[in-house]
């Protein structure tokens, strides 16, 4: 929990920084890049939480996988050196990601569905979806073959389950309470 506290806050100082130096949409490019790299790579990640490997090395390596990142990006390295906070990278530029989004107007929308969508039911919910939030939508498809059919629509704070799994469910809760 106070990780996860600690990372927000990072990610929040990053950003302000960031939007100072009218670097948010560069730092971005990093924050996406260090968190699909760290998130693909146990051997980082696993260097990362390594109590062993000296923070130099630590350094040196970030260094030469993410060689283009701005200044910045580097310094938050630095920082979270000097704090032994280094194993919070990924949380924190997941973190930073989620609020540059905040910050443009961009929502994610994550859907579930028991098959990949296709192109055109995509496009019809990205226009609804910016219809009914305002707001510019991306939409992120999970593949759950546990939900049957239907699909699962997360943005924001906000869920609506038409899955055939969840219908199933609620047809076994009347029946169990007859």
């Amino acid at each position: 929990m106070a990780g996860a506290r600690a990372s927000i806050r990072y990610a929040k100082a990053v950003l302000g920084i960031a939007k100072t130096d009218n670097s948010a949409e560069a730092v971005n490019s990093d924050m996406t890049l260090i968190a699909k790299t760290i998130a693909d790579s146990k051997d980082l990640s696993d260097m990362l939480e390594s109590p062993v490997i000296k923070s130099s090395v630590k350094k040196s390596a970030l260094l030469e996988i993410f060689k283009s990142t701005t200044p910045l990006t580097v310094k938050l390295f630095d920082t979270l050196i000097e704090n032994r906070r280094l194993p919070l990278l990924e949380e924190v530029a997941t973190k930073y990601k989620q609020l540059f989004e905040q910050l443009s107007g961009t929502e994610i929308a994550i859907v579930t569905t028991a098959v990949p969508l296709t192109s055109d039911l995509e496009v019809k919910i990205l226009a609804k979806l910016k219809e009914l939030t305002g707001k510019t939508v991306e939409v992120k498809n999970v593949i759950d073959e546990d939900i049957i059919g239907g699909f699962i629509l997360r943005v924001g704070d906000l869920q609506y389950d038409d899955s055939v799994a969840d219908k199933l469910n609620k047809i076994k809760q009347e029946f169990s309470l007859n």
